[in-house]
């Protein structure tokens, strides 16, 4: 039994969970910034950019399953 990229469980493993993971990151940050612990602002950069990692990803597997692979 195979798994293609057009399951549920593909669309799952690389977008959901990854974009929890950065939500999670960004909160916590916002959270450090408003008890003024300002090194939360690293959390909230590595949340921005974990976010812009998965949407990479949905760009470059939505082109990749568009091309009839």
């Amino acid at each position: 039994m195979s798994s293609f990229p057009t399951d549920p469980q593909f669309l799952y493993m690389i977008l959901v969970l990854p974009s929890l993971f950065g939500l999670t990151l960004i909160g916590e940050g916002l959270n450090k910034v408003v008890h003024q612990e300002w090194n939360g602002i690293i959390s909230l950069i590595f949340g921005v950019a974990f976010i812009g990692v998965v949407v990479f990803a949905y760009l470059f597997f939505s082109s990749y399953i568009n091309q009839g692979l």
